[in-house]
């Protein structure tokens, strides 16, 4: 199960990408105030890469549940593996189309997580029913 594991860390970890982008593609970055920093962007990069990392935190904690749903659930470990490598390679590119301003790529690849998330639930789901 190490590897799923690993998959739950990499999509902890994710949206900390999206925000280092975010503060290095704007206008000199302020730590004193980086909320009202990124308000005061024009730098749609910045912008895109903040609502990036955004929803990248939201969507850890659906995958994390999932993982070990599918876990406990006893779902075959290819299946679960499978699934969240796929979650995280789909986040990974989520994140590449958002900041890249790929709408319909970037769409694609969060209802394509979203496909992976649904799928370890749902068998985690019809394991214990």
């Amino acid at each position: 199960m190490t590897l799923p594991y690993i998959c739950i860390l990499i999509a902890a970890l994710l949206p900390y990408i999206w925000v280092v982008v975010a503060k290095t593609s704007g206008d000199k970055y302020d730590n004193r105030d980086p909320r009202a920093w990124l308000a005061r962007q024009d730098n749609a990069r910045s912008r895109r890469a903040n609502a990036a990392q955004l929803n990248g935190f939201e969507a850890f904690p659906a995958f994390a549940a999932a993982v070990l749903m599918a876990q406990f659930a006893g779902v075959g470990h290819d299946t679960i593996t499978g699934l969240a490598i796929g979650f995280v390679v789909f986040r990974v590119l989520h994140g590449v189309f958002y900041v890249g301003n790929r709408h319909q790529l970037r769409s694609l690849s969060w209802f394509l997580g979203l496909f992976c998330v649904l799928g370890l639930m749902g068998m985690a789901i019809a394991r214990v029913a």
